[in-house]
């Protein structure tokens, strides 16, 4: 990662100071096809300068997000921040269950052709390093349900407004937003000095980890006497607290009584 830092001090949103307790990453991208950081950020002799006065740091704006990943002034890729990493970004706008704005570091990848692979690849192992950078500092967990997504899910969660960034873009390089957390968690396990997590490996730790938010769900909306008797089960062997979480099929049930039976021998 190349990290350069430009925060937006006369933006409106930097202004107002208000900060955030981080819980999770946003990936969004420009939707205009302009690479260049300096598009979005007055600019130096390493990032580039921008040269009509149309930056984000100015008032006026209703927008403003952590960081820009795009191309600096000698034609390689990079990441400037704009805003401190706990404040409070105005990134996500506003969902029917609220707004991104007040859990997500965010951060926009400037936006090409959309038809380049050498630039995809290169903007995207950035935008894996920065979030790996993001969870490491605020002890985030990648595979976590709503830790790390791109604007389009924060739509689909009913937290961001409706746009489809990233993927309108990156689903035509066969990258998904899985596989980008998978990436971020694979990034996430080299920098910790142990062996580099295959992809099928990351992706059952995704797996499990959404079962065991769904199991934890459950368990909440049971009534109090259910739950007594769900941690006993658990406790005991007789079910690991991910399934099943409807209906029990005949071998799931015919599993749970061999675990209870057992638990009876002398």
């Amino acid at each position: 990662m190349r990290l350069r830092k430009q925060l937006l001090t006369r933006n409106d949103c930097y202004q107002a100071k208000r900060v955030i307790r981080p819980q999770g990453v946003m990936v969004h991208s420009t939707g205009a096809n302009n690479p260049k950081v300096s598009r979005y950020v007055p600019g130096d002799e390493i990032l580039g300068f921008n040269a009509n006065g149309n930056h984000w740091d100015r008032p006026g704006l209703d927008k403003c997000v952590h960081a820009f990943i795009g191309v600096f002034a000698d034609g390689g890729i990079g990441t400037v921040q704009t805003l401190p990493w706990n404040a409070r970004g105005w990134h996500a706008g506003t969902g029917s269950n609220g707004s991104a704005n007040n859990t997500h570091i965010s951060f926009e990848i400037c936006e090409d052709s959309l038809t380049d692979p050498t630039y995809f690849r290169k903007t995207y192992q950035e935008a894996v390093e920065l979030t790996a950078y993001l969870c490491r500092k605020y002890q985030l967990n990648p595979l976590a349900d709503g830790a790390v997504l791109c604007h389009a899910e924060g739509h689909q969660r009913g937290i961001a407004s409706d746009h489809h960034d990233v993927l309108h873009w990156w689903p035509a390089f066969h990258r998904s937003m899985d596989d980008f957390r998978a990436d971020v968690a694979r990034t996430l396990q080299g920098e910790e000095g142990e062996v580099d997590l295959t992809e099928a490996q990351v992706r059952q730790l995704l797996q499990e980890e959404l079962a065991k938010r769904e199991a934890e769900r459950a368990r909440e909306s049971a009534p109090d006497w259910a739950k007594e008797l769900y941690d006993q089960a658990v406790a005991q062997g007789i079910t690991d607290g991910s399934r099943p979480m409807a209906a029990a099929t005949r071998l799931e049930a015919a599993l749970m009584v061999r675990a209870a039976l057992d638990r009876l021998k002398p």
